[in-house]
């Protein structure tokens, strides 16, 4: 039978890489970076040719309403002592070259992550939290101690070090790897398109490597929920930029473009029925040293909580590209609350009785302070400099004291956050999956900032633990309010990208959510399978 399978396979897969001109319906979409290493998630993240992931199937994904939806697991379930999870696989999911997808394949791809200095490796310690997954890494401990294991052809089960109620979630970023073709290629396996295959709903055409550019087709042996509703797939990185990738739009070689914020009116006028908007479920705060002065007295933290006037900055200086931010969760994620996010409002009056009660009167006697920020581009790029002037502005003329602005190369800014080079910095942070845990996690027992308040970190352990949803919600706004009336943080925004869709584009995905978004290609494998041409 599996010779069979392989056999019927790859005739299948044979037949659709050299037949694209009978593809009926072809989309073009703009890419993500301009260059790759290697088709495989698994090996790298951040140095992945472009939506490498796409060919692979995750254990879970999330629709567009960022409800977890089961891919390649039918089903799960979690032990009574919260330590484990089992994980069964549907039946029937094949390989493009009409190998078996097993529980193996995906076991192996996180021992080789776990091996093979894989760049994303630190998620699985700090969000899975896999038993021994840092002892292993650390090559403490043999790849065998890890806490997963394929149980038979269709169970993986996983231990954890703490109960991880969240943990489909997680395993959202789970992709498998074809060990059969590892074991025959090595890593140069996703190098070569003749060599790579895929377990999810596509398959690829072509790979040019100069620009990342991709062509994807429909995986004809793909059996798995959420397939491909088009022929053909082309991502094009160049497009990228709304520079380049508006004109395409307009000359019809490009079905939606990502838009900056000079091009935004235009777009409303011309094509107001295609405008789409998406958080992007990030948020940029500054955050301090709270161990040094100035920024030890907390009367001070909370001036500049009170002397931002965020619905100006982003109705003015920000507009079209960030909403006002008054919690570290964005509208619409998971735990999302909104009489936290309330409480972040702009009192001058308010600032400044902090500022004097700190010892500081209209900022007299205030050292001059330097706030730090990361050298980058995208949506923060677009974001970050006129927000940070903005605020040397407002602090200036509120409160009355001096602070300078420095740029950095992330590798630097993240050193003085971590090594407390400097006591003041604006910090972007961008979700790794759909669950609040992700976000305080980053302040728990010290997290990215060196971040210790007791009853935080008993909150939030707690919040993390509990299998109850509603429990859990109670304890992470618990949590928060310990971070706000501490002022650890300041939230500033959250960031937002503007597109414009074609009107051939139909599909469930071409249309907002609930809350009036449209992720596009940020939740690609639901996207590219929800969405269909005229």
């Amino acid at each position: 039978m599996n010779a069979l399978l392989k056999t019927l396979g790859a005739l299948v897969l044979a037949a659709g890489l050299s037949a694209p001109a009978l593809a009926q319906t072809t989309i073009v979409a703009p890419g993500q970076s301009t260059t790759g290493t290697y088709m495989d998630y698994m090996k790298t993240v951040y140095a992945r040719a472009t939506f490498a992931e796409l060919l692979q199937l995750p254990l879970t994904s999330f629709d567009k309403e960022f409800e977890l939806t089961p891919l390649a697991a039918e089903s799960w379930k979690q032990s009574d002592d919260g330590l484990t999870w089992t994980f069964t696989l549907r039946e029937g999911l094949v390989w493009s070259d009409g190998e078996p997808l097993t529980a193996e394949d995906y076991v192996f791809a996180l021992q080789r992550a776990a091996t093979a200095g894989y760049d994303f490796a630190w998620y699985w310690d700090f969000a899975g939290g896999i038993k021994n997954w840092k002892e292993v890494t650390e090559g403490k401990a043999d790849v065998s101690t890890l806490g997963i294991k394929a149980v038979d052809d269709r169970t993986i089960a996983i231990t954890t070090t703490a109960p991880k109620p969240y943990l489909p979630s997680v395993v959202s970023l789970w992709y498998p790897v074809p060990k059969h073709m590892v074991d025959k290629y090595g890593d140069d396996w996703a190098t070569d398109v003749k060599t790579v295959v895929s377990s999810g709903p596509f398959v690829i055409e072509s790979w040019e490597k100069s620009n990342n550019s991709v062509v994807f087709l429909k995986n004809p042996s793909y059996t798995g929920p959420w397939q491909a509703q088009v022929d053909r797939l082309e991502v094009d990185p160049t497009l990228g930029a709304p520079e380049v990738g508006m004109p395409a739009f307009l000359a019809g070689e490009a079905d939606y473009t990502y838009l900056n914020t000079g091009q935004v009116p235009v777009v409303q006028q011309r094509f107001a029925e295609g405008m789409r908007k998406n958080a992007v479920f990030a948020v940029s705060y500054i955050s301090f040293d709270m161990e040094s002065a100035p920024f030890d007295n907390v009367d001070v933290r909370k001036a500049l909580y009170y002397a931002v006037n965020r619905d100006e900055l982003t109705q003015t200086v920000l507009k079209d590209v960030a909403i006002p931010a008054g919690s570290i969760l964005a509208p619409g994620y998971p735990g999302y609350n909104a009489e936290i996010a309330a409480e972040a409002v702009f009192d001058p009056e308010k600032a400044k009785e902090f500022m004097a009660e700190a010892g500081y009167p209209n900022g007299e006697g205030f050292p001059e302070v330097e706030i730090w920020y990361r050298e980058e581009g995208g949506y923060n790029g677009a974001i970050v400099p006129p927000m940070l002037q903005y605020l040397q502005a407002q602090f200036k003329e509120i409160l009355g004291i001096t602070m300078n602005i420095r740029v950095m190369p992330t590798k630097d800014w993240m050193d003085g956050l971590l090594n407390k080079k400097n006591n003041l910095f604006l910090a972007p942070y961008e979700y790794d999956y759909l669950d609040p845990s992700n976000f305080f996690g980053i302040f728990y027992n010290g997290g990215r900032h060196n971040h210790h308040v007791a009853k935080y970190d008993e909150l939030v352990a707690a919040a993390d633990s509990n299998p109850n949803w509603e429990e859990r919600l109670k304890l992470y706004a618990e949590a928060e309010q310990v971070l706000i009336d501490n002022a650890s943080i300041v939230p500033m925004v959250h960031p937002i990208t503007m597109a414009v869709i074609s009107d051939q584009l139909t599909g469930d995905a071409s249309q907002p959510n609930a809350q009036g978004f449209t992720p596009l290609d940020r939740l690609g494998h639901y996207f590219f399978t929800h969405l269909t041409k005229k």
